[in-house]
């Protein structure tokens, strides 16, 4: 018996655009005995099976129990409006046909996958983000593919990217602030305990629930379109620690340099070492540059300035950074009662 799809349509409310007809007319050339999907594994541990009870039938836990193999293809989803543009494909709202399940479909082309030499990265990409589950870390649903193009089947963010919304009010208060830090270090705690470090925290790669509440989107692909602001080499540099400027070995703890310049720039409007060029950026960094506009808070000075240390030993572990003063005086505890996708932390 085949086993039923595992999305539940509680977030089925939202409405498709009519994107649908835009997408498929690229699949003329492929028929329909080429949609061949092929799902991640569900883990075997009762745990795992426990956790995610409320979106499995008894049949699809069964099946996953036994160790089958979810199947997808393009045939079950029905395609909305565009969500942006990568450098690799397109992102599309979309909608799974049985459970009303709404998505975000994301689909890379092979031949621009396979030209940038980046598969294998791709494939650990997904068995990373496949696995993890945390209120705020996207999820990632599953995978499948067909002749030309490979599909991610992942968490709808219905706010869209934290980046333009940055840009939209030019820079957060401490309270909002706080409280996004707070939760990207509660997520970053837990990845880091499954041994996965992100190393490429920023804006662009943050999404917003339809509570607010912060998201980790992209662990080497980004859900949504991506901002040309950071295409130059000066802005890629913008959040590289010391330790990977520099060309050393890093571990975790360039995370922790990541949300120090995240929380400088939520709180001013720009990331701490931003220059003209490149090389001046590579000196601010190395030299930990840090100046701060009045505005800034002593108790947020302090936050940052312990995250932003160039000695990776030195800089304020996760635990500490939730506990600091200024979080706790500032940060809003999330009220989710109800979580749109799969849901328990492990």
């Amino acid at each position: 018996m085949e086993p039923k799809r595992v999305l539940k349509p509680i977030n089925s409310a939202s409405q498709l655009g009519t994107g649908e007809q835009h997408l498929k007319k690229q699949h003329e050339d492929i028929s329909s005995s080429d949609l061949i999907s092929r799902g991640l594994k569900t883990e075997h541990s009762k745990e795992n099976i426990a956790s995610s009870s409320s979106l499995m039938t008894s049949d699809a836990a069964a099946a996953a129990d036994a160790g089958k193999m979810k199947k997808w293809s393009l045939d079950d989803f029905d395609i909305g409006k565009p969500l942006g543009k990568g450098k690799f494909g397109n992102v599309y709202l979309a909608r799974e046909k049985q459970s009303k399940y709404i998505v975000a479909l994301k689909l890379m082309f092979k031949s621009q996958l396979q030209k940038a030499g980046v598969e294998h990265q791709l494939r650990r990409e997904i068995e990373i983000q496949s696995h993890l589950r945390h209120e705020n870390i996207l999820r990632m649903f599953g995978y499948f593919h067909d002749k030309t193009r490979v599909y991610l089947i992942l968490e709808f963010a219905p706010r869209g990217e934290l980046y333009k919304e940055l840009q939209r009010c030019g820079r957060f208060d401490e309270k909002r602030t706080a409280t996004y830090i707070h939760q990207l270090s509660s997520a970053l705690t837990y990845c880091h305990s499954k041994k996965v470090i992100h190393r490429d925290i920023k804006p662009e790669n943050l999404l917003l629930s339809l509570r607010g509440d912060l998201k980790i989107a992209d662990f080497g692909w980004s859900v949504h379109a991506p901002s040309s602001r950071r295409t130059t080499m000066c802005g890629t540099l913008d959040y590289l620690p010391p330790e990977m400027v520099e060309g050393k070995t890093h571990d975790e703890n360039v995370d922790l340099w990541s949300l120090g310049v995240l929380c400088y720039e939520f709180l001013v409007g720009s990331p701490p070492f931003e220059a003209e060029n490149h090389s001046e950026t590579y000196a601010r960094i190395t030299k930990v540059d840090l100046r701060f506009p009045d505005f800034v808070s002593s108790g947020a000075r302090d936050l940052i300035s312990k995250l932003l240390r160039h000695d990776p030993k030195k800089r304020l572990p996760l635990q500490q950074v939730m506990t600091h003063p200024w979080i706790l005086e500032n940060y809003t505890p999330s009220h989710q009662t109800a979580r749109s996708g799969p849901a328990a932390t492990s």
